[in-house]
């Protein structure tokens, strides 16, 4: 049951002096972590092996790019009503839906695959998933503040991002692993299609419900209060903006399976780790910050930690041998981890409930898209030029914007605890 506001009326079992597991007591909060650890499980093995197999198929980074672009245009044409949704309906029963639309999408996946049917069939499936996956992360954003109270909010950031980070790590290996000893990509798509529906059965232990008090009609004033909000918020707004310019720059998830083939000639078991080095990184940032308290001087920190990631993107573009590219980008997980806990962690604190839906659509506008976008990005400018000038060439991009943004948001350096 939910207070007033959408904050649970449940007692407090975590914070910093209950220790880092205490949250863990929760049921909710469990029964929903383990369901989007398995979801994640599975589309993470999915990402990891659609880029591999249609660069294998066609031998073009091109293609590679249109893999981003195909996922982003749904982004763009359905974010705002996705936050309508998020805010005026059912979050769970969104949530439980869209993962059955991903269900479905990945058994056309697997069956395309397996007919070695046309690529742009690949294309399509991609597009449907994408789409269910935009309704899916508002509704998931404005979900889990209802499971935890404001208290322990950061550290439950922390545990969802972690968890993350564990599928993002294991998953590409685990399914590359798979497409080198089958010879198949159809099994790991099947499988992203299970897990759907273990995820859809685990939320049904989740009790928590989203009952809006009044059910809004939409309409571009409804849709236009998330930017209207982020606006006038700006730390915010700069945080978001940083990230954003971030991942369109620094992108080189697209060009890992070029480098894997081409540069370190690792094959799809080296391309596996290359995908994993940057989550486990991740993931041990996300150990070391479940253990100490929440950020002193967060946005100091995040300012630095997005140079961080800049400099190891550039050492990354330039490297030719594969455990010193795995380092650089093992480095960059751990630098993205702290700019996604301290970005998510401001967005969902300082939005009242009755509009979380929609100002996590406008977060995942920014972000969503701009991962996408810097994949097509990466890609296009790989095939212009190449993918050392590529990834190099978005490293100093990135640098450029830390700069830019720390003089037009102030705001954003002098920002201090965390879970203020």
């Amino acid at each position: 049951m939910n207070g007033p506001g959408g904050e649970p009326d449940t007692p407090e079992v975590s914070g910093p002096e209950a220790g880092p597991y205490a949250l863990l007591r929760n049921g909710d909060f469990l029964s929903y972590l383990i369901a989007r650890f398995i979801s994640s499980f599975g589309q993470q093995m999915l990402a990891g092996v659609v880029g591999w197999e249609i660069y294998d198929r066609t031998n073009s980074k091109l293609m590679l790019g249109y893999v981003g672009l195909v996922q982003v245009v749904p982004m763009f044409l359905f974010t705002f009503p996705a936050g309508h949704v998020a805010d005026n309906y059912n979050r769970k029963s969104v949530i439980q839906w869209m993962q059955a639309v991903i269900c479905a999408g990945s058994a056309g996946l697997a069956l395309v695959s397996w007919q070695r049917s046309p690529i742009v069939w690949m294309y399509g499936m991609l597009f449907v998933m994408s789409i269910a996956r935009t309704f899916l992360w508002s509704a998931n954003a404005a979900f889990m503040p209802q499971l935890v109270s404001r208290r322990e909010f950061n550290r439950a950031v922390t545990w969802n991002s972690g968890s993350f980070q564990v599928s993002a790590a294991a998953g590409p290996v685990l399914g590359l692993a798979l497409v080198a000893i089958t010879g198949r990509a159809a099994w790991v798509y099947g499988g992203n299609a299970l897990a759907c529906v273990v995820c859809i059965l685990l939320l049904l232990l989740v009790k928590s419900h989203h009952r809006p008090a009044v059910r809004e009609q939409m309409s571009l004033k409804s849709i236009a209060v998330g930017l209207k909000f982020i606006y006038g918020k700006k730390v915010v707004l700069g945080s978001i903006t940083l990230d954003m310019f971030a991942v369109l720059l620094g992108s080189v998830t697209a060009i890992l399976p070029a480098y894997a083939k081409d540069i370190l000639l690792v094959g799809p078991t080296g391309l596996g780790w290359l995908k994993a080095a940057l989550p486990l990184g991740s993931l041990l940032m996300s150990v070391i910050m479940v253990h100490r308290p929440p950020l002193q001087k967060a946005g100091r920190t995040l300012l630095w930690a997005v140079v961080m990631f800049g400099v190891v993107t550039i050492g990354f573009g330039f490297s030719k041998i594969f455990w010193l590219s795995f380092t650089f980008l093992f480095l960059s997980g751990m630098a993205d981890y702290i700019s996604v806990v301290v970005r998510h962690t401001l967005v969902q604190l300082l939005t009242p409930d009755e509009m979380r839906g929609r100002v996590s659509a406008v977060n995942n506008l920014f972000i969503g898209t701009s991962n996408e976008l810097g994949d097509f990005e990466t890609g296009f400018v790989s095939y212009l030029t190449s993918p050392v000038f590529a990834v190099v060439s978005g490293g100093v991009g990135t640098i450029v914007v830390v700069i830019v943004v720390a003089i037009l948001w102030p705001q954003i350096g002098r920002y201090g605890r965390l879970d203020a």
